[in-house]
């Protein structure tokens, strides 16, 4: 049975009928609603999937060719039309990369390696043929230089196909093998794959009963990176029509300087010479471990001369400033207008960094006499430091500077965003915080990075313990999912639109609400600043 849930706006009859339960009129080339085994014919060819609790799942289909070989460290090219039904039963492998930085793994249970046909989506519907229903394309984060794929159980889509949508996963390339600059004229390899999945779901979409015409792209971090950045790539207009930043700041982007910088000194470590023949066809393992050296390299010895912009954002492989793919920081495309026809949906987690200062220790390093440094170096001033003290008395110095980096790092930016957005948009903007805080590292994880996920996906008790404990509110999950679900076919998620005067916010908890203006004191003391 499908789970009854509200959803505010008008939504089409046949959304209404998958969200309420209605009759569905299965349909397949391969056969009808008892068909286990669906075959869609694609423009490359026809794929097998499956069919579980009335849900159709194809796996792994291919969005463009293998990135190895002639095609490796190049822009993605369609991949080879097959004859016959390929099996579309198992999710393909993710792209190659580095292992996951200590205390993340153990949040992320995967079920595949990596592998060379990388380049691939995952599609879950609850219809197949000329349905017209929503379609969402979920793009992972991972910091730019790792990523988890559908195959991970907070990334499963089958619930939003429960509801009425068409859900899409898909990989794309990270680390120096998706965001390597060397002022050759290539750049973004990881944007211009997620570009030609989306362009895919253009062209495929509908034999799978989604709507190309209603595409939302979400993700969260690197992923809501992603999708802010492609609201300022030109290549990626029509291709989508709204857009949710889960934790994805501005997003933060490197200079055409310092991206080439980086790749000649990845290339340094590697032993080959700054070209991108001679780094794509030295080994795959060469390359892995020289950016491990190099994240290494930045995290204990970091030398400004060389990272420039990175030393704040720590993320050596974010998109490139190149002039083409990219003209210009997002944030300053969408201030003139560049997502103005898009509908936004943006938010972030009370307390994003605990994620990241928790599992090796640092939050409780953090010293009352090193504090005042560590938040200058954001550009905070001590009379906004004062006033973060003052806000939290019973903080220790930790949990001060875990709250001044969450708000420079996530939040403030967000609210950035928002306000761009709302100031030129003749499209809607909605803005969002995630504030229940998870029990887990003894109870002191709280409302962290990543942690909204699985309320998203409504994937509750699927895996996805180790980061929420063994009791998460399931209300909380039937919110926040069918909020985004109404987004997708409305554009509405059914709180007040954000402006510049109100600033409505809808904070998620066990009970959520509305909230105005929920980072007033912030926002003056990061003005001017962040």
């Amino acid at each position: 049975m499908l789970r009854r849930h509200f959803l505010i706006g008008s939504i089409s009859p046949l959304v209404l009928s998958a969200v309420y339960g209605g009759g569905r009129a299965w349909s397949s080339s391969a056969g009808g609603a008892g068909d286990s085994t669906p075959i869609i014919t694609t423009r490359l060819g026809d794929v097998r999937g499956s069919v579980a609790e009335g849900i159709h799942v194809f796996k792994g289909i291919p969005f463009s060719a293998p990135p190895v070989g002639a095609n490796r460290l190049q822009p993605p090219n369609p991949p080879e039309p097959w004859e016959g039904v390929r099996d579309a039963l198992a999710f393909g492998p993710k792209p190659p990369q580095a292992a996951y930085p200590p205390g993340i793994a153990e949040f992320i249970p995967e079920l595949v390696g990596p592998g060379e046909d990388c380049l691939t989506l995952n599609i879950w519907t609850p219809e197949l043929g000329q349905a017209d229903l929503p379609v969402m394309v979920w793009i992972p984060g991972g910091m730019f230089e790792f990523h988890a794929t559908g195959a991970t159980a907070y990334y499963d889509g089958s619930r939003f196909a429960r509801d009425g949508v068409v859900c899409v996963t898909i990989n794309y390339r990270v680390g120096a093998e998706g965001f390597l600059y060397l002022g050759d004229g290539i750049a973004n390899l990881g944007l211009l794959d997620q570009i030609a999945a989306l362009e895919w779901v253009r062209d495929n979409i509908a034999a799978f009963g989604g709507d190309p015409g209603n595409v939302t792209i979400f993700g969260e971090s690197a992923g809501a990176m992603s999708v802010a950045t492609l609201l300022a790539m030109p290549r990626a207009k029509g291709l989508f029509h709204r857009a949710i930043v889960q934790s994805g700041n501005t997003p933060n982007v490197n200079s055409a300087e310092t991206a080439k910088r980086i790749g000649h000194h990845l290339a340094e470590a590697m032993g080959v010479v700054p070209t991108r023949d001679a780094i794509a066809t030295a080994p795959l393992e060469r390359l892995l471990d020289a950016q491990t050296e190099l994240r290494e390299e930045l995290l204990q010895r970091p030398d400004p001369a060389l990272w420039g912009e990175v030393m704040q954002h720590y993320i050596p492989w974010a998109p490139t400033i190149d002039g083409e793919t990219l003209p210009e920081p997002p944030i300053e495309a969408i201030r003139t207008g560049a997502a103005a026809e898009i509908d936004l949906l943006v938010g972030s987690n009370t307390e994003e960094t605990r994620l990241f200062l928790l599992p090796d220790g640092t939050l409780d390093r953090v010293t009352d006499e090193a504090l005042p440094a560590m938040a200058a170096a954001y550009g905070l001033t001590a009379e906004g430091l004062s006033a973060y003290r003052a806000a939290r008395p019973d903080n220790t110095p930790g949990d001060v500077f875990s709250a001044i980096q969450t708000d420079w790092y996530w939040r403030i930016p967000a609210l950035r965003m928002a306000d761009a957005h709302a100031n030129t948009a003749r499209a809607s903007t909605y803005m969002y915080e995630f504030a229940w805080p998870s029990p887990q590292m003894g109870g002191r994880l709280g409302a962290a990075h990543s942690v909204e996920i699985p309320f998203v996906f409504d994937t509750l008790g699927f895996g996805t313990e180790p980061m929420l404990g063994p009791n998460p509110p399931q209300s909380l999950a039937d919110e926040m999912h069918r909020r985004w679900v109404a987004f997708a076919a409305t554009g509405d998620p059914g709180w007040p639109p954000y402006d510049l005067r109100r600033r409505a916010t809808m904070r998620f908890d066990e009970t959520s609400a509305v909230v105005n203006d929920p980072l007033a004191e912030e926002r003056a003391l990061w003005e001017g600043v962040r």
